[in-house]
């Protein structure tokens, strides 16, 4: 009976022991480290190994609309050009990212210019995109320190919400950075940016999610200013492909001259 008994108590402790590393097993990974990967998971949304887009901007402001074709390439985290198609008179002018450089080509004046840090907050072709966001020369999950503020049901959508705050050493501009995603997917829903008062400076929203270029993905990206707030810019995906033969010769000055 003792025997028994002992057997039983250590079958018990067994069980409770297999319980708890179950448990444990369940439990989610370092929370930044997690928010860092669905960062990095959201940062590589439309860059992947490498990439070629057809993208089409349309700039609102109060005295005129404007609109845009380009064609962007990339090849992992350090090199993307951008080419504008459309209209005739802005056809050429391109801006290339190599390594930690950032050009910006006028064929007017067949000239490259090396673009400084202060300039990568400064906007791409009058629009309320900047040039950091178009060859995305910053990342989100190195540049912010970032904590999972809030995760479950908002309006009726189950939502992961990711607030970031910068690193003392990054070289942005944004005081706070606040994203929202769908829990399930991933894929973001809105992108509001502070300033370094904390005052609301832009919002991004993403839409009109669909399959393009393999992946389940957002294919109309609208910024809205907060002091212009009737005034936006759009990115609408018209094509998308990835994982293309692109060395690094093609991201050069050279080629970015020859658009």
């Amino acid at each position: 009976m003792v025997y028994t008994g002992r057997m039983r108590y250590f079958s018990c402790l067994a069980a409770l022991f297999a319980l708890m590393a179950t448990v444990a097993l369940a439990q989610p990974a370092d929370p930044v480290a997690r928010a860092r990967a669905i960062l990095d998971e959201i940062d590589d949304l439309w860059r992947g190994e490498s990439s070629r887009a057809l993208v089409a901007m349309t700039v609102t402001t109060a005295h005129y609309t404007r609109r845009l074709l380009m064609e962007g390439w990339s090849r992992g985290k350090d090199n993307s050009l951008v080419v504008i198609r459309e209209p005739l008179k802005e056809r050429g002018v391109a801006t290339l990212k190599t390594g930690d450089s950032v050009y910006s080509y006028l064929p007017k004046t067949d000239r490259a210019i090396r673009l400084t840090a202060g300039m990568m907050m400064g906007s791409w072709m009058g629009s309320h995109f900047t040039n950091d966001d178009l060859v995305k020369e910053s990342r989100l999950s190195g540049d912010y320190d970032p904590i999972i503020s809030f995760e479950g049901e908002r309006a009726g959508r189950r939502i992961i919400e990711f607030t970031l705050t910068p690193r003392p050493e990054a070289p942005v501009v944004w005081g706070k950075i606040v994203i929202e995603a769908y829990a399930d997917t991933k894929l973001p829903i809105v992108s509001v940016y502070y300033d370094e008062d904390g005052k609301v400076a832009r919002t991004m929203t993403f839409s009109k999610i669909h399959k393009i270029g393999g992946r389940l993905m957002p294919g109309l990206m609208r910024v809205v200013p907060a002091d212009k707030p009737e005034e936006s810019t759009e990115l609408e995906y018209r094509e998308i492909e990835f994982d293309l033969p692109l060395g690094e010769e093609f991201f050069s000055l050279s080629n970015l001259k020859r658009g």
